[in-house]
């Protein structure tokens, strides 16, 4: 794993794409292999209006997003990934007006293949909002070639 990858470029990963952007998603760190990153409490992302609790869409994508930086932080370097498979137990609804943490780690990785555990919690991973189990498609990008090229 190099350094510069994933002290610079592993935190721009959290954020700057055009839906992590809007939903506000930020680095908040890692140990190790794990990663963490959040999401701010904001009334534009609340599903419930009465209640107050965010959306369960962004849950997920927030537990899918940490998956896709640990697996990431795992293999060193960016490389395209794409979510095959993504369970998320909602266990209880998160703390109206809190910011929502996630944590993930890749715990399996194959050539092609990249298993994740994540969850979504306020203070303690022990205490979460909601956990997912997924697995991630590496793919082999070779610099020069198409999508379309043989």
């Amino acid at each position: 794993m190099t350094d510069s990858f994933l002290d610079e470029v592993l935190p721009q990963l959290a954020s700057v794409a055009a839906h992590t952007h809007a939903l506000g998603f930020r680095w908040i760190g890692r140990e190790a292999e794990r990663v963490r990153i959040g999401a701010p409490w904001r009334k534009d992302l609340v599903g419930d209006p009465e209640t107050g609790v965010l959306a369960g869409g962004l849950v997920t994508a927030l537990l899918d997003h940490a998956g896709g930086l640990a697996i990431w932080a795992r293999i060193g370097e960016f490389r395209p990934v794409a979510t095959l498979d993504l369970r998320v137990d909602y266990m209880r609804a998160a703390v109206t007006g809190r910011e929502l943490l996630a944590e993930a780690r890749c715990y399996r990785l194959t050539s092609s293949i990249a298993f994740v555990r994540a969850w979504a919690f306020e203070d303690d991973p022990a205490d979460p909002v909601a956990a997912a189990q997924a697995a991630y498609m590496l793919t082999h990008h070779r610099p020069g070639r198409s999508a379309n090229s043989a």
